[in-house]
Order: C-alpha cells, then structure tokens, then sequence
C-alpha cells in the first residue's frame, strides 16, 4: 500500500486547494470528506470515490477496508501529513476524494406526489447551511433547494456543520427565477417566511404539495420569492428582537408542515 509522509507532496498540496477553493473542487469535479460517518454516508448516497487517505494511529487498515467493501486507491499518510491536511480536529484518522454529483434542478426525483420542499435564498453563512440540511434530514423531506448559493455545497463547513446531511438530502441549486419556475412547473404551493404582508405560520395548510422559502436573517428573501408566493408568513416573535437563525426558522415550520400531514 502506497504511503506519503510529507506535506510538500503534490497530492496533499492538491488536497488543500480542494478544502480552500471553490473553483478547484469545480475545475476538477472532485472534493474532499472527512470522517466516518460523513463518508459512511456519502457511501449510501452512491458517491463515486478516487482515494482515501488514513492515519494508522488512528484507524487500522482493517476498518478502513470495512467501512469501504469497495476497490479505491488507499494511502496510508504520517502525522505530520494527517495535520497539514484534517481540516477539524476529530475526522477518526480518515480522509476520502470524492466525486461531486449534479446539483441542478432536473435532478431532482420526487418520490411521491405530495413533496415537502425547503428553498434557501441567498444564505451567506456556510454554517447555516450545513445547519439547514441537517435540520431537513431530521424532518426528512423530499428535496432542499438553495437559491442563489453564496458558496459551493461541497464547502468544507458545509459538510461539517450539516454532519454528512449535505449527502442524504436531495439538493439542487439555482436562481430563485429558475428556481420559482421549478416548484411552478411541479404544482408546488410556495410560503415564504417573511414580516411583509404576512400570516403566522401554524395558520395556513401544508398538507398540499409545500415549499417552505427561508432568506438571509439580515435581508431577508428578495422581493421576488415574497410576490410570487402563494402566502407569505411569519413566526411571531414574543422577545425583544424580529428574527431568529434561519436554520431554527425553518425547523418550526418544517416541521409543523410534518405535524400536519400526519394527523390529516
């Protein structure tokens, strides 16, 4: 098995350059996972790998060979390289290159006729993204569209703050024009989380085919998603403050959507 212990190596010079620019996991189609459980996974979501990299200190050939049944080119690394390379922490000794997969709009598959939808407008924190997917994982819904992206889905803290939920969603991106276009053409009723010209939100009906549009906590959604929703709504607020983080927002209505649809 192929072993590198220092950090000048070309590889693990190209891997940070994966970790820090979007163009680089774009120009090459490929990025990088951390983790057992994130790469377990990406695993099940049938993503296509290209190396895996392990610390022997840390995890053993043996459980490397487990958790991948199959055939990618495994390379053992040093301390010194595990370092340069781990970009948090506590990823359990392993490392994985792997493919990027189609995010556009006509990937998405539902799989029934009755679809829960989450949109993300214009969301700048990658944080609060990876916040987003993890929170529709737990609501399992059919799809999370992110409408005019501020970075890239395959963005490190993405990946680290959606634990592995940026693969187990179905995710497409897109302007909020195609995006509105989208849900349009698949008979998708739309409520967009807003203050103007708003209901509160536990008053409407989402037991119909629902996308539930969220926005920035400073700028909120562009005028755009605000006039083409069928209803605009709001969480209302008994503290000193009109707003919350937007993953906590679309949780309280996600799953108010859910509560609904299972005592129809």
């Amino acid at each position: 098995m192929k072993e590198i212990t220092s950090s000048q190596n070309p590889l693990v010079k190209n891997i940070l350059k994966l970790q820090e620019k979007a163009r680089e996991r774009k120009k090459q189609g490929v990025f990088i996972i951390e983790g057992k459980r994130e790469i377990s996974l990406a695993i099940a979501a049938a993503y296509q790998f290209e190396t895996l990299l392990f610390l022997e200190d840390l995890i053993s050939e043996n459980e490397v060979l487990e958790l991948f049944p199959i055939n990618i080119n495994c390379i053992k690394i040093s301390t010194e390289v595990y370092q340069k390379i781990a970009y948090r922490n506590s990823t359990e000794g392993i490392i994985a290159i792997a493919k990027t997969k189609d995010f556009s709009l006509d990937s998405i598959v539902f799989k029934n006729e009755n679809p829960l939808v989450l949109v993300a407008e214009s969301i700048e924190k990658p944080g609060n993204v990876g916040a987003i997917l993890r929170t529709a994982d737990a609501a399992n819904i059919d799809a999370v569209l992110i409408a005019n992206p501020k970075s890239d889905v395959y963005n490190p803290n993405i990946i680290r703050s959606s634990v592995g939920c940026v693969f187990t969603n179905q995710v497409a991106v897109g302007t909020s024009e195609e995006i509105i276009s989208f849900l349009k053409k698949n008979n998708i009723h739309t409520y967009a989380t807003t203050l103007q010209n708003s209901n509160p939100y536990f008053q409407e009906n989402y037991t119909k085919p629902t996308a539930i549009v969220v926005g920035t906590e400073a700028t909120g959604l562009t005028t755009i998603f605000r006039e083409q929703a069928t209803q605009n709504i709001n969480i209302p607020m008994q503290g000193k403050i009109d707003s919350m983080n937007v993953s906590v927002a679309a949780a309280i209505v996600l799953f108010e959507a859910k509560r609904q649809r299972l005592f129809k």
